[in-house]
């Protein structure tokens, strides 16, 4: 009997890899954990530290597959946290359990943690812009002051990048309000779409986006994540102006180097495009003059701005603290920039559950020494042990960006690394060693997904205008990761031990 054409199409269509652990990775994860709970406990872990590697397993493969969304990730790790840890024997009294109302606590202790706080008011503040189109206005304004030579353009949307960083504490909100400019002055000056000048632009404001979630504290959530195990574990607090100290200069020289690896590797078609001026002059004029809500919202920034750079100079509020002020002000009756209404349906509401529990993981991972013991594999495998700091730093480096290529989220990236790293770092047992220092640096590598596009969600929302291809991205997401590592490894011996980071 000869099949039909729509059953050949079936049974010879070629069916993806990637296809497949999609489908499957569900079912996948949970049976790796499963392995691994059937393996006899270490003598030198807990049960709870045993089931917690489980859950770290489960977590990891479900967030690389990405079969799930990463909101109901989060509720399926909580609710394993609550099963496995409060049947698990108590470490202080091992012939009780835990018991699920001990185990509630560490499997939600996350949610109420100061950078979970921080992500949720930072969001409202990101809603705020949208809804006013301020992010959109500051865009423009610096669009309109660099010209119409595209290399110029290519530095404004840079700049663009750096300047919206400050007030957009969003990554996927900064990119969702530039993508729009960009697709309009592509279509303004006559490009097509798969063109190299398009490329050019998309794959920059990308770029400039991550590499500003290293330069500013309050620009990204994956560092909210890293800061709250630094407050949770190490007792430590890192204010907005000691992250920019660090961060910035690293930050200001990798926006160079983006900028001249984007024109080397994706030279646009022509050097100057005609009529760009007036395309950005005409979108300025769209948006009309600026309203009462947006001067409200930019005082309430510039106010907040500086709230944070004078953090434990003047005055003892801390970053979330601030913040939340900040919000509570564009609420306000008389104040207002928004109604609650109007902002809840701005707001990604997974992104905050996601962050909470992967905090949480973070955190039992730390407390039942699941973390100490992988770290100390981690140390006997690569011999850190008997390494110099410089060697730890690099190989602990080097891991967290070969690591990140399967992850789509740099945040949960943080979650399920960043106790490891403290715990690697606490395994050396160094009294010199910054380790809360160190564990900020290596945050910032975890904002370094630049190799492919699904690395982040911002690359995500780029890569779906068809402006770029994944060969692109690569191209010149290669070489800037090799850059951006290597300039870490310079910094580390330069400028961040002068510091006192390393």
């Amino acid at each position: 009997m000869e099949l039909s054409h729509e059953m050949k199409e079936m049974v010879f269509q070629p069916v993806s890899m990637s296809s497949l652990f999609k489908k499957y990775g569900l079912l996948i994860g949970f049976m790796a954990m499963a392995a691994i709970f059937m393996l006899p406990t270490p003598a030198d872990l807990t049960t709870a530290g045993h089931r917690m590697l489980g859950i770290l397993v489960f977590a990891v493969i479900i967030w690389i597959t990405e079969t799930v969304s990463y909101p109901v990730s989060a509720t399926i790790i909580a609710t394993l946290m609550l099963l496995c840890l409060g049947l698990s024997p108590n470490p202080q009294d091992p012939t009780a359990l835990m018991g699920t109302s001990s185990a509630i606590k560490t499997a939600f202790t996350g949610i109420s943690a100061s950078g979970t706080v921080l992500v949720g008011a930072a969001l409202f503040l990101a809603a705020g812009m949208m809804h006013t189109g301020l992010d959109k206005r500051i865009a423009l304004f610096v669009l309109s002051k660099v010209g119409a030579k595209t290399n110029r353009i290519l530095a404004g949307m840079i700049f663009v990048g750096f300047v919206l960083a400050f007030f957009v504490p969003s990554t996927t909100a900064r990119v969702g309000c530039i993508v729009p400019i960009v697709l309009g002055i592509i279509a303004a000056f006559k490009m097509e779409r798969n063109s190299r000048f398009a490329a050019l632009l998309m794959i920059a404001t990308v770029h400039a986006a991550s590499i500003w979630n290293i330069g500013i504290k309050t620009a990204a959530a994956q560092n909210m994540v890293a800061l709250g195990f630094i407050d949770k574990q190490l007792g430590a607090n890192i204010t907005w102006t000691e992250w920019f100290i660090a961060a910035a200069p690293y930050a200001a020289i990798m926006s160079v180097v983006l900028y001249f690896l984007c024109w080397k590797i994706l030279p646009p078609e022509m050097n100057e495009v005609a009529g760009g001026d007036a395309t950005v002059k005409e979108a300025r004029k769209e948006l009309g003059p600026m309203k009462t809500s947006e001067k409200k919202l930019m005082l309430i920034s510039i106010g907040l701005l500086f709230l944070w750079v004078t953090e434990k100079i003047l005055h003892p509020l801390d970053t979330t603290t601030s913040t939340v002020i900040a919000i509570t002000l564009m609420f306000m009756p008389g104040i207002g920039i928004m109604t609650w209404k109007e902002a809840q349906s701005r707001i990604s509401w997974g992104t905050l559950v996601l962050f909470g529990i992967g905090i949480s993981m973070g955190s039992a991972l730390l407390s039942t020494q699941a973390a100490s013991w992988l770290a100390n594999q981690l140390s006997m495998g690569f011999g850190l042990a008997g390494m110099s700091l410089f060697m730890v730093f690099a190989i602990l480096a080097l891991f967290l960006i070969v690591v990140h290529i399967g992850f789509a989220s740099a945040t949960a990236v943080a979650s399920s690394m960043i106790p490891i790293m403290i715990a690697v770092l606490q395994g050396l047992d160094n009294p010199l060693l910054n380790i809360v220092g160190i564990t900020m640096v290596l945050q910032f590598v975890v904002s370094f997904g630049f190799i492919l596009p699904v690395n982040s969600p911002q690359g995500i929302l780029a890569f779906a205008t068809e402006t770029f291809t994944a060969k692109d991205c690569i191209k010149v997401g290669l070489p800037i990761t090799i850059i951006g590592y290597l300039l870490l490894l310079l910094f580390s011996q330069t400028y961040w031990r002068f510091l006192g980071i390393f």
